[in-house]
């Protein structure tokens, strides 16, 4: 985190302040391992998915947690949905990740996972990518932080924090905590 004109400045966002603590951010992560279970047995066979870069950390940490309290055979990987997005034209493509999928995805559970959920665009290219890697039997979403404002019908399953917010509005969120702020003018 560096300053920008006396404002703290974290991912090119002028923060205004912290809305969780990662104490906050751990516990809205157990309470939805809670939730995933409590649904889907005891998640036997699961595979959770971190979406690129963002949802990645956040889905080892609900990885770890779900087998914390009792998940078994909880499988972890990533996936890049980069070249599956819809506005390439608007936001070129800045670097693909890697896509890590350990176990053959046809008749699996897969939790998807990202760290804010917004206009729905990123689940919808998440969608499209796994469908490339096989055909789970079912797919569900998990987000830790839903600010609203979707552009496609997109609905998680598990949310750890609605933050409802304005459209210009920025959310940073991370195992670390969850911000708001304004970008920074390029």
């Amino acid at each position: 985190m560096t300053e920008s004109q006396g404002q703290p400045l974290r991912h090119g966002v002028i923060v205004r302040s912290q809305l969780l603590s990662a104490r906050d951010v751990d516990r809205a992560l157990h309470r939805m391992a809670h939730e995933i279970i409590e649904h889907d047995g005891e998640s036997e066979g699961l595979i959770v998915l971190g979406l690129q870069s963002g949802g990645v950390s956040v889905a080892e940490r609900l990885a770890d947690v779900l087998v914390e309290v009792g998940a078994h055979g909880v499988q972890r990987g990533t996936l890049d949905v980069a070249y599956f997005r819809d506005d390439l034209d608007r936001h070129p493509l800045r670097g693909a990740s890697t896509t890590s999928i350990p176990v053959d995805l046809d008749g699996r559970a897969v939790l998807l996972v990202d760290d804010v959920l917004f206009t729905g665009r990123t689940v919808r290219a998440a969608l499209q990518a796994l469908a490339e890697w096989g055909r789970p039997r079912t797919v569900e979403l998990a987000v830790l932080v839903d600010r609203g404002h979707r552009e496609v019908p997109i609905r998680p399953d598990y949310v750890g924090k609605n933050l409802p917010t304005a459209r210009h509005e920025s959310i940073i969120a991370s195992l670390e905590g969850v911000w708001i702020g304004d970008e920074v003018a390029s």
